[in-house]
């Protein structure tokens, strides 16, 4: 295994970033909070394309907004050469400690710079992953950018797999996540927070990026949490909640956020959201 790990800006996702703006310290929590609570969660979605491509040796994987590596750690644990970009320092910190443990420094390849930096040897990807479910309508412009530049260091006809959410009525947490649309954006207006996929959101962004859509698939992603308090530290450390947290004070937003999971708390004080999350494969031209 020699994975690459890249300090690249992609744009603000809406979704599985976090950028911590008051304090480093904070971004670090954050990050840790994201790794330790939050990533898990989206593990059957990895699974899912991982086992539809077959990914494993000969598989020359880059991830983009690839964060604190969890997804590159399981395609690397498969035997892929593995690759990752992502914008949080934070995150990437984190990343490169999980995938360059010591007394390993031969095997690994860290770069800071642009996206050409992450072609491994110089020898074109064969799959990219970009896993951060679309949930915000102003990061499609900046995605769609992302996803090209991406293409071009592929191989013809090579995997794109494109995450997102799944039919809201299917997904537990989307009444959870109005909350950050409900104290960022004025009534009937699309702002910066929060918005659920529509049916074709993944089929026209690979559109917009030159790419072919080859299939899609539905895997259940619950978020399960060990108690309410543990749910609010995971659920902002996606980045969701940023536009929140800078139009309304924290302490309003934790309020407004432990209220909206109350419904989804069991006997044992357990919190329990059912969500489906989509995936599409698309190719390059």
């Amino acid at each position: 295994m020699s994975p690459t790990l890249v300090r690249h800006q992609l744009p603000h996702s809406g979704s599985m970033r976090c950028d911590d703006p008051p304090a480093w310290a904070g971004a670090r929590a954050r990050t840790r909070d994201w790794a330790e609570i939050q990533e898990r969660m989206l593990v059957p979605l990895y699974e899912a394309a991982y086992d539809r491509l077959g990914i494993g040796p000969g598989t020359r994987l880059l991830g983009l907004g690839c964060g604190s590596g969890l997804a590159l750690l399981l395609a690397a644990a498969r035997g892929a050469q593995v690759s990752g970009v992502d914008a949080d320092e934070s995150r990437l910190e984190l990343a490169r400690e999980r995938l360059t443990p010591d007394g390993m420094p031969e095997h690994t390849r860290l770069v800071s710079g642009g996206l050409e930096d992450a072609v491994p040897g110089g020898a074109a990807f064969n799959v990219v992953t970009a896993f951060h479910p679309v949930g915000c309508v102003s990061t499609v412009e900046g995605l769609t950018a992302s996803l090209t530049a991406a293409a071009g260091l592929a191989e013809r006809g090579s995997a794109v797999v494109l995450g997102g959410w799944g039919p809201v009525e299917r997904c537990a947490t989307a009444g959870v996540l109005r909350v950050a649309r409900r104290l960022t954006d004025p009534p009937g207006e699309h702002g910066a927070g929060w918005w659920p996929s529509s049916r074709d959101d993944l089929e026209e962004l690979a559109e917009r990026a030159g790419l072919r859509p080859d299939g899609s698939g539905r895997v259940a992603c619950p978020f399960g949490y060990a108690d309410p308090a543990s749910a609010v530290r995971g659920l902002l450390s996606t980045g969701l909640f940023d536009p929140a947290l800078a139009a309304a004070e924290q302490r309003e937003v934790e309020k407004e956020l432990a209220e909206a999971l109350h419904p989804h708390q069991r006997a044992d004080g357990t919190v329990w959201m059912p969500n489906v999350f989509r995936y599409l494969i698309a190719r390059t031209r």
